[in-house]
């Protein structure tokens, strides 16, 4: 059912990692020009990556389980993209190569908090149904 709460968790996901990483920049250079996730092909095509699944969740709404599965590997794309970002943070040396961190960097982790609620809506709606099968 599209109406459900987690179609909205997941279209807001689907918003962030695809919309948002063109008007957010990752870092600024000491020169002042701005990366953005355009900018860098991997991490371009992981957002693109998380923002696809999070849309093809959306349609598996007919099967919950393939739905909450395909939001724990999403949680896992994301959690890969957030490690890159830390580790390309602390690997490169402060002022020689990215003088100021942007907010684009923290656009994985409101992703991984809206797929985490979705996926507990969706394990609700999972619980209920397997309530009424009980009765019956």
């Amino acid at each position: 059912m599209l109406q459900r709460i987690q179609t909205l968790y997941l279209m807001l996901a689907a918003i962030v990692s695809g919309g948002l990483i063109f008007v957010f920049e990752l870092w600024t250079t000491p020169q002042g020009v701005k990366i953005f996730a355009a900018d860098i092909n991997y991490i371009l095509a992981l957002f693109l990556g998380s923002a696809l699944l999070s849309v093809l969740s959306i349609f598996r709404f007919k099967s919950r389980k393939s739905q909450f599965m395909l939001g724990r590997l999403n949680i896992i794309l994301n959690f890969i993209l957030l490690g890159l970002f830390v580790y390309q943070s602390l690997n490169l040396s402060g002022e020689t190569v990215v003088s100021e961190k942007g907010i684009g960097i923290f656009l994985p982790i409101v992703t991984i908090v809206l797929l985490a609620l979705a996926n507990k809506a969706i394990k609700k709606d999972e619980d209920l149904v397997k309530s009424v099968d009980r009765l019956r």
